[in-house]
């Protein structure tokens, strides 16, 4: 059940869970905290895991405004402090991961480790990685009659046949509802602002068989991110989270926990 704070000019639902390091989640586009529901306890065994609803997502009550990346970056930050956090590691997922990066670049000083799953550069148009995606667009706009086939670009046949009930996670979804358009006008904001900038220790995650954010996409950071190291998760398409929440929370546990360590690159083909 989550819990409510006054985090600048929001009302945020979030959840926290566990002991240890803190450890923020950042979800993705049409997504909330919940998504993380599989994921949360494995990491939890470690960290104090921290999941919230974005503004125009979940049960977070906010003004009703258009908004850009940068007023995101700026709403995690406010609830960063407003629960007393000094520092926390990162990890964010698909639009998540754009989201991480814009506030791992605003405010590198409350960040330990970052990690970015399934995203790409920030200054980058997804569009020249996948020509695919235009289609996924329009499947989203035809939501939520096309929920089915949504999901088939989002996970493996494999997947849906030992999961047929992720072919109705779009099923709720109502595009032409106001807070779903602003929503969208936020995801697709320009974010001209270059991720090389970023000097924090970085692990970048994508599925082999992601279709929405195609592996090469992110491993595009890699080139921009001298401090980075890559995880490659096999059989996963995107959102590992729902799919492969023990595979992806031991890749975050690794390297969350190396703190003590050399950071090491560690590239796969």
């Amino acid at each position: 059940m989550a819990t409510r704070i006054q985090a600048g000019e929001l009302d945020v639902a979030y959840e926290q869970r566990g002991e240890g390091p803190a450890l923020l989640l950042m979800h993705g586009a049409e997504a909330s905290r919940l998504m993380f529901a599989g994921l949360v306890p494995r990491l939890a065994e470690h960290f104090s895991v921290v999941t919230y609803d974005q503004r125009d997502c979940g049960d977070t009550v906010g003004p009703e405004r258009p908004t850009t990346l940068l007023d995101l970056a700026e709403d995690a930050l406010a609830l960063i402090r407003a629960l007393g956090l000094s520092r926390v590691h990162v990890f964010g997922t698909s639009f998540g991961g754009r989201l991480a990066q814009v506030l791992a670049l605003r405010a590198p000083q409350v960040i330990d480790r970052l990690a970015l799953g399934g995203t790409w550069p920030l200054d980058e148009s997804l569009a020249d990685f996948n020509p695919n995606i235009n289609r996924i667009r329009a499947l989203r706009l035809g939501l939520p009659a096309t929920a089915s086939e949504m999901a088939k670009w989002f996970f493996p046949d494999t997947v849906l046949e030992s999961r047929p009930d992720l072919l109705l996670l779009f099923a709720h979804t109502q595009p032409d509802s106001l807070r779903a358009k602003r929503r969208a006008q936020t995801v697709a904001s320009p974010a001209p602002i270059s991720p090389v900038e970023l000097k924090i220790a970085t692990l970048l995650i994508a599925g082999e068989l992601d279709r929405v954010v195609v592996p090469q996409a992110t491993w595009r950071l890699s080139r921009m991110l001298p401090n980075s190291q890559r995880a490659l998760l096999p059989g996963v398409g995107h959102v590992a989270a729902l799919q492969a929440p023990e595979l992806l929370a031991a890749e975050l546990t690794r390297f969350f926990l190396a703190l003590q360590l050399p950071f090491v690159r560690r590239d796969l083909p």
